[in-house]
């Protein structure tokens, strides 16, 4: 048996090749997997029965059963995202800057596959999908490890989708499914082969990973988003919003956390959104202010920082734009933030000084997805600032060369003042 040193290296070779392949042969592949997927639905939906089953006997939290479930729905989202990449421009081979340096010497920046991308994901085989059509699409080899609770689902939808992509003439190591947990520690020491690793769970597992491998991390350990319901607010149209955003898919990253509302709007929402929790099944949990309005269970400063994934709120009043701005900044996990408010320069304001990768106005913070963005998929959401940030699709996935075109020029030439730069963007 191979060690997992000796896989990613010979992944490593293949990402080589991945890197040469043309638009076409990957969109042919894409188009293989769907049809493959479809095709064994029924073993598809039968091994996700099993790790659902195994799911309720350890006694999962709900909100991880719904991330865990495949079904008909999921398998559609999946296939109509692998659509969307099909139509999507090449992310490859684009030159992005033209440069004369002097007559007869040409530079350009062309994008290119980064190479082997390391993805260790959460309870949900539908990112499984997403994830190797992503760095498909993109000319990227993927690693990849998934929970243990979705092993049956993750595991035939990896041999489908190699499966197809090996027949359409994508390379062996296109894709490749570590299962063994205890593997993860060999996977963080392979900075020689993987070039990049996307980890997608808890704060103290992404921590883990950060803090124990060389190889360069992209993610985001928290999602701790907020809604700021301004004065300037039409709270009719921020109800809504605010429901939506909490419990349109609980068990998301960008989910809302904290609610902050302006005084001047409290005695007014702050019931109306209490009546609407209790139909819905939110807890709110409030501060002293906020309990002068509304039933709840008193907020902590813990609560503030903390990502739920469940059917829990927190409600704080605040007197002004920037006592939101500050608290966002302090508290929130730079995910995705939003304002509701009718005032333009409210929000312009917020959104220049909310450290976030998203910010928004007058909708749910559960727009932050790379499909709803017009990637077509996600392989997870970024709040570094550097090279992706936010949703990150296909440019996400990509970085570039520099190639310089000459015709015997040498730098001697130029040091000594017998040659001389002309540069021109061409």
């Amino acid at each position: 048996m191979s060690t997992i040193r000796e896989i990613t290296m010979q992944v490593k070779s293949d990402s080589f090749k991945m890197a040469a392949l043309d638009n076409d042969t990957r969109n042919n592949a894409l188009q293989a997997i769907i049809e493959n997927l479809q095709a064994h639905k029924a073993e598809i939906f039968a091994a996700n029965a099993e790790d659902l089953k195994n799911g309720e006997i350890n006694q999962i939290p709900q909100p991880v059963m719904k991330r865990l479930k495949f079904d008909e729905a999921k398998l559609a989202d999946v296939c109509a995202g692998m659509e969307g990449l099909q139509n999507l421009p090449d992310p490859l081979f684009r030159v992005k800057l033209e440069r004369q340096l002097d007559e007869g010497l040409i530079m350009r920046q062309v994008t290119c596959p980064i190479g082997v991308i390391g993805v260790i994901f959460e309870s949900r085989p539908d990112a499984l999908v997403q994830i190797a059509a992503l760095c498909l699409k993109s000319g990227n080899c993927a690693i990849l490890k998934g929970g243990s609770e979705a092993a049956h689902t993750n595991r035939i939808l990896f041999n489908l989708i190699h499966e197809a992509g090996v027949k359409a003439g994508i390379p062996e190591g296109f894709l490749t499914l570590i299962e063994n947990r205890a593997d993860i520690g060999e996977l963080l020491k392979c900075d020689e082969a993987i070039d990049l690793l996307i980890p997608r769970g808890s704060n103290a597992f992404v921590q883990y990973i950060m803090n124990n491998s060389k190889i360069p991390v992209m993610g985001h350990a928290d999602g701790v988003c907020h809604i700021y319901v301004d004065e300037a607010a039409n709270l009719e149209k921020a109800l809504p919003i605010i429901i939506d955003a909490k419990t349109q898919y609980v068990a998301a990253c960008n989910t809302v956390e904290t609610l902050l509302v302006h005084s001047s709007v409290a005695a007014e929402l702050l019931p109306k959104l209490s009546d609407r929790c209790k139909e819905v099944g939110v807890k709110l949990n409030d501060c002293p202010r906020a309990m002068e309005f509304i039933e709840g269970v008193p907020s902590t400063e813990e609560d503030y920082s903390t990502e739920y994934v469940d059917y829990i709120l927190t409600v704080k009043i605040v007197d002004s734009l920037d006592e939101a701005i500050a608290h966002i900044n302090h508290y929130g996990s730079h995910h995705t933030d939003a304002i509701l408010t009718e005032n333009n320069e409210a929000a312009e304001k917020f959104m220049l000084l909310v450290d976030s990768a998203g910010v928004y106005q007058n909708c749910s913070t559960r727009f932050a997805d790379g499909f709803r963005y017009g990637f077509g998929a996600e392989v997870g959401i970024s709040t570094g600032k550097l090279h992706a940030r936010g949703p990150v699709g296909l440019d996400g996935l990509v970085t570039y060369k520099y190639k310089i075109f000459g015709h015997g020029q040498i730098v001697g030439d130029y040091a000594s003042g017998k040659s001389t730069f002309k540069f021109k963007d061409l």
